[in-house]
């Protein structure tokens, strides 16, 4: 049994060898779509045996898939850029492959890194993702947060280690890609025909923030514990108030 990775970037100089050199201890082949980065990310694939294709970003879904339907292995390892397999991971790999593959897919357990801080709580782990499958049993659907869908049913087998997900290297960095992502998800949501009354716009950030630092206990991550938690409110109002303001925008367009 073969196995393709699978993974996509966009100026990714600072992780991506790591990426690459944990990945190639349980691959067969590598796959990198890249969508026309700036930076030194085409010259570091160049350094390590991966097949390396240039594509303007499509999408999260549809530039996956079509790094998927360049895999000629037998199961696919899909991993983002900033991702790297912990040795632990990387040995549950190899067991499984020794086996021949007795389960069609493998969920595994991410971990992310942030402002150098490991969040072990806030909701954020473990982030349950399955992303070793067999080739041809499933492909990646949704615009924004792109969801594995399977063509039947399957079984789906965990495996040991983490997915070492190094996210945010700053606050800063954070906060630019909330607004970006808030934005397309408030336009999803209006697309939908969803509704943002103010009583949401008021309650939600504040439940948000009671549910990740309390309940889900991210008061034991410390400050920044804090931080992802007071963020993930702030994404929650930022979310409501642009999708209030598109359908405020809609309403006016109809009575003028």
């Amino acid at each position: 049994m073969k196995i393709s990775a699978v993974i996509i970037t966009k100026n990714e100089e600072r992780i991506i060898e790591a990426c690459l050199k944990a990945v190639q201890q349980v691959a067969d082949e590598i796959i990198v779509i890249d969508s026309m980065s700036e930076d030194r990310t085409e010259e570091i694939c160049a350094q390590h045996e991966v097949v390396f294709v240039k594509k303007p970003f499509e999408g999260y879904s549809k530039t996956k898939n079509y790094g998927n339907s360049l895999a000629s292995g037998d199961y696919i390892l899909s991993v983002d850029a900033d991702e790297v397999l912990s040795e632990e991971l990387i040995a549950s790999i190899l067991e499984e492959k020794k086996k021949g593959f007795p389960n069609v897919a493998y969920r595994l357990k991410r971990l992310t890194n942030y402002c150098g801080h490991w969040i072990r709580h806030c909701g954020w782990y473990p982030d349950a993702k399955i992303r070793l499958w067999k080739r041809g049993a499933a492909e990646w659907t949704g615009d924004i947060h792109e969801t594995l869908s399977f063509i039947s049913e399957i079984s789906v087998e965990w495996l040991r280690g983490d997915l070492l997900h190094y996210s945010f290297y700053s606050v800063e960095q954070h906060i630019r890609q909330m607004n970006g992502y808030t934005t397309l998800m408030a336009r999803e949501a209006f697309q939908k025909g969803k509704q943002a009354p103010i009583w949401k716009i008021l309650l939600s950030p504040g439940f948000k923030f009671f549910k990740t630092f309390f309940l889900k206990r991210g008061f034991l991550d410390g400050y920044y514990g804090f931080v992802v938690c007071a963020l993930s409110a702030v994404y929650v109002f930022l979310k409501n108030i642009k999708l209030r303001l598109l359908v405020n925008s809609e309403q006016q367009k109809n009575f003028s």
